[in-house]
């Protein structure tokens, strides 16, 4: 479908080159040097283009060229780009013609004729630009997305998701509910946390920090930036420098902004010589991490240039390999379930052909991973040859409410960093010995899971962890001192609530809660000021009818402390 549409679209705009044009997850893409920008009526024209092309039957059909001959091809055609696409191609060179008036470089393979598309099962998205090989440096070009199925059914199915997942774009909700946002006059792929985004971050290193003790860890505060040798040391400098912010010059010494927590980490190891008895040595951090992402690349809190990664490094025994995983597993589980993600994809990498490291040590290190994950009783994929250059690991994705995985856990292990910086411990013979190092994160990225949770909820948050959880709504003046007396009530009890004081009519005043998703409103009248009680709507829970301010109290009170998504209270009808 891609070469369909290459096809029409030069055909339609003779000047338009083409580049690169692979197919993706979902669909197509290709890339244009064209004179003219793309317009949406463009890609009308350039789809009728198509459906003419589809319905005239044209045979797709493989050819293998010499290199001479493929370069005589494209000179022809002038097509500067095809040369230095061919220019890293290995032979065998082959190209697909489309009948005989167009073809492409292509590894394949086809279908064999344009029959077997259906006109009626695709759709061309949007137009973007793109650099020449996603080098700013290069040619800007115009990419045009497509997405094609084999029925109209398909499409449409595939359509709504997109739609669905429009809706809960973390970017315009986050604007909506006031949460966070990037400014530009800061920088790009720079964070502000607004303060209710900000709760709501608290509440999550909460729970992190809450969970991580409960499972025998410490935690570590490090610095910032680093001198320079440190990331020489750990070899950040040499294979990571592309992605690190410049130096900066301080007392006549270099001082480099981290791209990593693990070299701080290690410091502390470091810092005295261990013991086998304290092993394992659990160490965890939520530290603030920089890094230089592309501006083509960055997307809302997705990617970004500063984030805070939920780092943690176990130094252990090789025999304690597979309980350590095990454990890292269980909490990574309890953590992610918590936010209501329970279905997961799980990778397991194994040894590279560049590697560092014994055999017997990477046999080991894999066969931990292995048992550990036969012990959850989780299925998982084993990626020959995935693993990192110092260690096997393992990558768990999580699906969202609309069916999308996101990477985010990842649990790696490094025969790297131990022997960089030669780290040591006294085993029971007195001799000294490299500890295994496990690097291990959950979230990942703070600032990433966020967005992707703030999309699996639509915004919607459960009660525990929503901002604003309650919102007072007084009908008249003569009941705001009866909602100001609730409202220092709920506040001491740790619920977190506020009053509306707009003076809006009624129905303003619970489109207006709505609109900011507040899991329950209150509304106060003479009634409920009389009878010290409040009227209750809850958005997961439905008309909760008058509820007393004590009930209220004990029932948040206990949905803050179990993190449930509702207050638990029966709907006003049930209870009746």
């Amino acid at each position: 479908m891609s070469h369909v549409m290459a096809m029409a679209v030069q055909k339609l705009f003779p000047k338009a080159q083409v580049t690169i044009g692979p197919w993706t997850e979902n669909g197509f893409y290709y890339d244009f040097d064209s004179p003219d920008p793309f317009t949406e009526a463009d890609l009308k024209a350039i789809r009728k283009e198509m459906i003419r092309i589809i319905n005239r039957k044209l045979p797709l059909e493989r050819l293998e060229v010499s290199r001479a001959e493929a370069e005589a091809r494209i000179k022809a055609q002038n097509e500067p780009y095809k040369l230095e696409i061919l220019a890293g191609i290995q032979e065998p060179i082959t190209l697909y013609t489309l009948g005989e008036e167009w073809w492409d470089l292509c590894a394949g393979p086809h279908v064999a004729n344009t029959a077997e598309l259906n006109p009626k099962a695709f759709a061309l998205e949007s137009v973007a630009g793109a650099y020449w090989r996603g080098d700013e440096n290069n040619a800007q070009l115009q990419r045009i997305y497509g997405t094609a199925w084999e029925t109209p059914e398909q499409l449409a199915e595939y359509q709504r998701r997109q739609e669905e997942a429009k809706r809960r774009d973390h970017r315009r909700l986050g604007v909506d509910l006031d949460l966070f946002s990037i400014e530009d006059e800061a920088g790009a792929g720079l964070v502000f946390w607004h303060p209710r985004g900000a709760r709501m971050r608290l509440l999550i290193e909460n729970l992190w920090r809450e969970l991580h003790f409960a499972a025998g860890y410490e935690l570590l505060y490090t610095p910032h930036v680093a001198d320079i040798s440190l990331w020489k040391t750990s070899g950040h400098l040499d294979f990571y420098s592309e992605s690190m912010f410049g130096p900066m010059q301080v007392d006549e010494r270099e001082y480099q902004l981290k791209p990593m927590n693990c070299p701080f980490h290690v410091l502390t190891y470091a810092s005295r010589l261990r013991s086998y008895r304290e092993l394992p040595i659990r160490w965890a951090e939520l530290g603030t991490v920089y890094r230089y992402e592309r501006p083509g690349v960055m997307h809302g809190l997705m990617r970004v240039r500063g984030f805070t990664q939920d780092d943690a490094h176990v130094f252990c025994l090789p025999e304690q390999i597979s309980d350590e995983i095990l454990r890292i597993l269980d909490l990574t589980e309890q953590i992610l379930s918590t936010f209501d993600f329970r279905s997961y994809e799980i990778n397991l990498s194994t040894r590279p052909e560049k590697s560092i490291g014994e055999d017997a040590v990477w046999d080991l290190a894999t066969q931990g991973l292995i048992e550990a994950l036969d012990r959850k009783g989780w299925s998982y994929r084993i990626d020959e040859g995935g693993g990192a250059f110092y260690g096997p690991k393992i990558d768990l994705k999580i699906e969202d409410a609309i069916g999308r995985l996101w990477q985010c856990s990842t649990i790696q292990l490094d025969f790297n960093l131990p022997e960089r910086f030669r780290l040591e411990y006294v085993a029971a013979d007195g001799s000294r010995q490299r500890p295994i190092m496990i690097h291990r994160a959950i979230f990942g990225s703070l600032e990433r899971f966020y967005g992707i949770m703030t999309e699996n909820y639509a915004g919607d948050f459960p009660f525990w962890l929503a901002p604003e959880q309650l919102r007072l709504l007084p009908v008249t003046d003569e009941v705001r001192p009866y909602a100001e007396d609730v409202l220092h009530q709920l506040q001491a009890a740790g619920i977190r609530a506020t009053i509306d004081h707009s003076g809006d009519r009624l129905g303003k005043l619970i489109r207006n809660g709505e609109q900011m998703k507040i899991p329950v409103l209150a509304v106060i009248g003479a009634k409920e000021a009389e009878a010290g009680s409040l009227s209750l709507r809850s958005r997961r829970e439905g008309d909760l009818g008058s509820v007393a301010v004590s009930e209220l109290l004990a029932a948040a009170g206990a949905a803050n402390r179990d993190r449930a998504a509702g207050l638990g209270l029966a709907p006003a009808a049930a209870a009746s």
